[in-house]
Order: C-alpha cells, then structure tokens, then sequence
C-alpha cells in the first residue's frame, strides 16, 4: 500500500458518501416545488401540509450535502496536486460558474424560501423555491460538464511547454456528448431517490397512523412518490441506454469490462450471472442473453464489441507498455448492482400502487419494511452506477491524457494521507448518524399543524424575528 492507493481510498469514500445527499436534494427541490405549485393552484391544504413536511427533509439533506461537498474541492490540492495543476484550466470555468452562479442562486433562493413563508407573496415565494431547484440542476450539470471531461477530453489543446490541458473551446465543454447524456442520466436516477423518499415516509404514516386525520395527505404521497419512481425508472433506463452507446464510443474498455469480455463477439451476448475466476477470464457457468450487449453498445443486435485483450494490445500500443485494464469484478458486478438495485425501486413502487387500488389501504407490514427499505435501493443503484463510471476508465484519470498514478500529489507521505482518511472517515461516520437521526426523527413527527398560533398585537410586524416555519 502506498500514498496513491490511501488517496484513492480516500477520494472514493468522500464522494460516494456526498453523493449520497446529492440526488435527493437535487430531486427533492424539483418534487417539493411541484407541491407547493399544486397548493398554490388549489388551495388544497394537503399540498401545503406535504411542502413543508418533505420540505424540511430536504433542508436537512441540503446542509448536509453542503458540508460534505466542500471537502471535495479541498482533496485536489491536498492529494492531487498534479491532476489539478494538469486540469486546472479546463475545470476552473465550469467549477467557478457552479460556485459563483449555481450555488449562490440556489443558496439565496433558499434562504428566502425559508424566512418568507407569510412575509413574500405567495408567488414570490413559490418562485424562490423554483429557482432554488433550477439552481440546484444548474450546479448538477456543471460539475458533471467537468467530470465529463475526464470520461471524453475536447475544447483543450496540451500546452508543450508546460505540459498542462489548457483551454480552447469553452462551449465544447459545456457540451460534450458524455455531458450531455449524463446530465438527464443523473437527473432521473435522481428523482428515483427522491421519490422513494417520498413514497417510504408516506407508506410508513398510511399503515401506521390509519385514523390521523392526515392519512388523506400521506396516501396522496405515496401515489405521487410512487409515479415519480416509475417514470424517473423508465427514463433512467432510456437515458442509460444512449448513455451506454456513446460510452462504447469514447470508451470501449469500459463496455468490454461492465461484461468481462475478453475476445471480441460479433454478435456479443449479456450475462446477467456468471460464474468462473475473479478476473473473469475463465468462465465456468453464465446466465446470459444473447445479443443485448451488441445492442447497448452499439444499437444492433448483430454490432461488434471490442474485447479486453484487443482494447489492451491497441492501447499499449496507442499509449506505450502498461495495462490498461480496470478492476473488471468491480465494473461487472457494479454494472449489475446499479441495474438491479434500481429495477427494485420501481418494482416496490408497483406493489405500493397496487395495494392503493380502488380506494384500498395498504395494511401489509412485509408492504411496509419493503417500503422502508425503498430508499436505500436507488442511492445505492447511484453510488454503484458511479463506482463503474471511475473505475471503469482506470487506469486514466483523464482519458487518454493522465494516468492516475501520474496525478497524485508527490509531496504528500503515506501517513499523511493515512491520517486525513481517517479523519475524513471518522467525521463523515458521525455526520451519517446525525443525518439519520435527524431525517428519522422528523419524518416520524409527520405533516405540521397548520392552526394559527395566536399573534401578539402588541408587536410590530417588522421588529419580530424571522422564523424558520416548518
């Protein structure tokens, strides 16, 4: 073990435990606008109840994923000083944009979204709460234009001198192939997290709380969160299979690696199990069908997918002596897990609707802890889907560009990465059952009561203090 592995380590479990925050505040701020839309249009006090209830969720999750995300910026000086200097020009617009235009604009919007229930005009105030979300997905595509660059480099041009990808076309960038499929990628697995969120609460007040008075509003929520999951499942699916052509495009080693496929096939078979060496070079029992891997690489049943070995002697040649081979059980069974996983999102979904048909309450409590686990299912789809995407173009950390090892920071000892990744681990673990317990506590409390408090008249208006009114 060395500085680079450590630093890996690192990078990888800070970002998988940030982006657990990221998609459901991305997709909460989108579902908690349309609530608070469908109250403003009917006056329907449910939909009132329902903004501020998942509301708060999503607050709780904003600052969370706020907290986390900044450590993301601080790793690239302090164990990948190489890699930034080699990518700083390219990542420095987009980057600077999301933090001076996205960020503020979601952060801003937010905070009058907050403090301006009874003080902004109700449509001022369902504006603040839509431009919040619009900031959110703003902040969502610039990081990936950035991340995209890594997959599939273009508008740069390298620098002889010094050796650095300096930037040539900034529009390039911002719409790269890999961007512009990732994007709404992202996006849907997005809203499948935070509609599972939705549906899990709601489930948990309808089978609990059947008397509340409230049990209208939660059985409303669950068949909203239900058909966010399977709408955003189908586009996942839609958006991934582009997204899955156009990365056998710029990045064929990833495809051949998602199936351990070591020859070339024309037409290629998909296993969905196999079983063999844990390289997956020798294959002893596989469960597979035939032709869908030709199709999601390349749109014809009968297409040709280039094999690990041909990919391997190409690029040793393109590139120089090396292998050029990810981790192939880590890009197989991550391929399988984010499809898996996400398919049983949406089938929880189904049976949630099923058990509301015709008026009908669900009372199952095997219905129950399957809606409990609901969430869980696509952020870990998410987080694997992520996993294969870094470590399917290993051993690049830019595409054809830079190796990774070739990005680490060569001043920084083991130790001292050692020592920040326990830290970071340590923090980030306490941070995991605040968040818990926090999101625990407050769904449990439910919808809010929306009796009048009583006003003091004896106070002006503009000298009491802004509330946080949730």
């Amino acid at each position: 073990m060395d500085a680079l592995d450590v630093a890996r380590w690192q990078f990888g479990v800070t970002t998988v435990y940030h982006f657990l925050f990221v998609p459901l505040t991305i997709g909460l701020s989108v579902l908690v606008a349309i609530l608070q839309t469908l109250w403003h249009r009917t006056d329907d006090e449910r939909y009132l109840k329902l903004t501020k209830f998942y509301g708060k969720l999503f607050l709780i999750n904003f600052a969370m994923g706020v907290v986390t995300g900044i450590v993301q910026e601080f790793q690239f000086g302090m164990n990948w000083s190489d890699y930034s200097r080699f990518v700083g020009d390219i990542f420095g617009a987009p980057l600077a944009i999301e933090a001076l235009v996205a960020f503020f604009l979601e952060s801003t919007f937010i905070g009058l979204w907050i403090f301006g229930w009874d003080r902004l005009p109700k449509r001022a105030h369902l504006a603040s709460i839509w431009v919040a979300a619009i900031g959110t997905n703003l902040s969502a595509y610039f990081i990936l234009a950035a991340n995209s660059f890594m997959q599939n480099p273009v508008g740069y041009r390298i620098n002889p001198d010094t050796g650095r990808a300096e930037l040539t076309d900034f529009v390039a960038v911002l719409t790269n192939k890999v961007a512009l499929i990732t994007f709404p990628h992202t996006l849907a697995g997005s809203f499948l997290v935070a509609g599972s969120l939705i549906v899990a609460v709601g489930l948990w007040h309808v089978i609990r709380n059947r008397d509340s008075a409230d049990t209208g509003a939660y059985r409303f929520a669950t068949k909203f969160g239900s058909w966010v999951v399977l709408v955003s499942s189908a586009l996942v699916l839609f958006t991934g299979d582009i997204q899955g052509k156009i990365m056998t495009e710029v990045q064929p080693m990833k495809m051949a690696a998602a199936e351990g496929l070591y020859t070339t096939e024309s037409p290629a078979s998909f296993s969905v199990l196999t079983v063999g060496s844990l390289d997956g070079s020798r294959e002893v029992f596989a469960i597979k069908i035939p032709y869908l891997l030709s199709y999601l690489g390349t749109g014809d049943p009968n297409g040709t997918v280039h094999g690990i070995d041909d990919l391997q002697a190409q690029y040793a040649s393109q590139y120089g002596a090396g292998s050029y081979t990810p981790i192939i059980p880590v890009t197989y069974w991550s391929f399988r897990f984010m499809i898996t996983f996400g398919m049983a999102a949406a089938a929880i979904a189904l049976l949630v609707l099923w058990s509301q048909r015709k008026g009908r309450t669900p009372t199952s409590r095997w219905l129950l802890r399957a809606g409990l686990v609901m969430p869980v299912l696509p952020l870990l789809a998410n987080s694997f889907g992520w996993i294969f995407t870094e470590m399917g173009r290993q051993p690049w950390i830019v595409f054809g560009e830079m190796l990774t090892r070739n990005g680490v920071s060569r001043s920084v000892s083991l130790t001292e990465v050692l020592a920040s990744f326990t830290a970071f681990t340590l923090i980030y673990a306490t941070l995991a059952v605040i968040e818990f317990k926090l999101l625990v506590r407050y769904a449990k409390a439910g919808v809010p009561d929306l009796t009048p408090a009583p006003v003091d008249d004896t106070t002006d208006d503009a000298e009491r203090p802004l509330a946080f009114a949730y």
